[in-house]
Parts: structure tokens; C-alpha cells; sequence
């Protein structure tokens, strides 16, 4: 076996009662998460994304290679040419502009319900873009070359903790997904090697923010788990 340098491993002792307490307060806090598509323009101190950011730094990938990239949007000008560009896309998803949708009836009846289209003010107005991308190749030193494991799984981890430590700042989000999203890596000036995999859209809600009911439908646990 290889050997490698080891340091301690330990957690604090918290008790069953204490676990079961702080895991179940967690949970209350999270399923409290909706996904927001009404911001308004308030502003989000810098230091909460960078500590959002920090936590999905921490997230296990394999062989520890990281390979993620988070490009942070605050220029109204650069949300602005994103915006125009995943609009372009969105219309073509959508059939918005009269030709064919890009999406299957199935696909845009599963949609419905949720109440989106191809208009996107949210990515002008909230006050930040999180543009995810995955790093195909790079390993740690990021040098384009080295091989990177598991990096769909690894980003995927990333982002829920991204998500997860936004709201518990108070910080609204939406996932956006325009597809192709190649449009990404050049207006976020990212080397070809990494892949656009979404855009977090972080803000304060508006005022008169509304969630789609559909929304608040979730699996039970019975449903999402087995027990072997």
C-alpha cells in the first residue's frame, strides 16, 4: 500500500439526544428552502457568498482533486450579457420565438405546473450570479493536464453545500440551467477544459415573492429511503 501522511480525525462527542436534536433542526431549516424566482435588487454582502463558497470548497471529490470553479457575477453589465444569452437559448427551449420547441411536450407539461418561461429578469435584477463550472481536467494545481475523478458527483455534492449555506444565511436562490450553456465559458472567461454545469441566481426575495404550490410537494421520507 502507498503510503501517505496521516493527521488526527476526531469529532466532537454530542450525544444521541444532542445528534438527533441538531440533526432534526437542520433539517426543519433546510426544508424551509424554496427556490426563488423574484428577487429584488437588495444588496448581499460580498462576505456571504465568499463564505458560501468556502463551504462548497470543503465538499469530498474524488481523489481530492476540487474540480470545481465558481465564477461570482456582480456587474450589471456582465448579468446583462448573460441574461440576453440564456434568453436566446430559453426562447429555443421553449418555442417562444414560433419554431418548434426544443423541448418534448412531456418535458414542457412537467413545466407547467411551476409556471416558468423563457423570460429570465432574475438574472439582471438579484445581485449575484454564481456561474458553477467542473473541471474536467486540472487536478489541484489546475493545470489543464491532470486527470479529475468523479467530477459530476463531486460538483454536485459542492453545490448542495453551496445552497444549503445560503440559506442559512437568509440568502434566497434559483438553479438555472439554459441548455447548451457554452455561452458560459466565454463570457466567464473559462478555459475549455471545464464544463458550465449551472447558474445560482442569489439574492434577497421580493416583495412580493411567490412560490409555485406545486413546489412545496415533497417525497416523504418513507418514499425517498430504505431501510436494509
Amino acid at each position: 500500500m502507498q503510503q501517505h501522511d496521516a493527521l488526527p480525525y476526531a469529532l466532537a462527542a454530542l450525544g444521541d439526544e444532542n445528534a438527533v436534536a441538531r440533526a432534526r433542526a437542520l433539517a426543519a431549516r433546510l426544508r424551509e428552502r424554496r427556490t426563488c424566482r423574484d428577487f429584488s435588487d437588495e444588496p448581499v454582502p460580498r462576505a456571504v457568498i465568499e463564505a458560501a463558497i468556502d463551504a462548497a470548497g470543503s465538499a469530498p471529490s474524488g481523489a481530492n482533486h476540487q474540480p470545481w470553479h465558481f465564477a461570482v457575477i456582480g456587474s450589471p453589465e456582465r448579468k446583462r450579457a448573460i441574461r440576453e444569452a440564456a434568453e436566446a437559448e430559453e426562447r429555443r427551449f421553449y418555442g417562444a420565438d414560433g419554431d418548434a420547441p426544443k423541448a418534448g411536450e412531456e418535458w414542457l407539461a412537467a413545466l407547467g405546473p411551476l409556471g416558468t418561461d423563457a423570460d429570465k429578469p432574475f438574472l439582471e435584477i438579484a445581485p449575484w450570479l454564481i456561474v458553477v463550472f467542473a473541471q474536467r481536467k486540472g487536478g489541484i494545481d489546475e493545470d489543464g493536464m491532470t486527470q479529475n475523478y468523479y467530477v459530476n458527483e463531486s460538483v454536485g455534492i459542492a453545490c448542495g453545500l453551496l445552497l444549503a449555506t445560503l440559506h442559512e444565511a437568509g440568502v434566497a436562490t434559483l438553479t438555472h440551467t439554459p441548455s447548451p450553456m457554452g455561452f458560459l465559458r466565454k463570457l466567464c472567461g473559462r478555459p475549455e477544459w471545464e464544463k458550465p454545469v449551472m447558474i445560482i441566481v442569489a439574492g434577497r426575495p421580493a416583495a412580493d415573492a411567490t412560490v409555485p404550490a406545486r413546489a412545496l410537494v415533497k417525497k416523504p421520507l418513507e418514499q425517498i429511503a430504505s431501510w436494509l
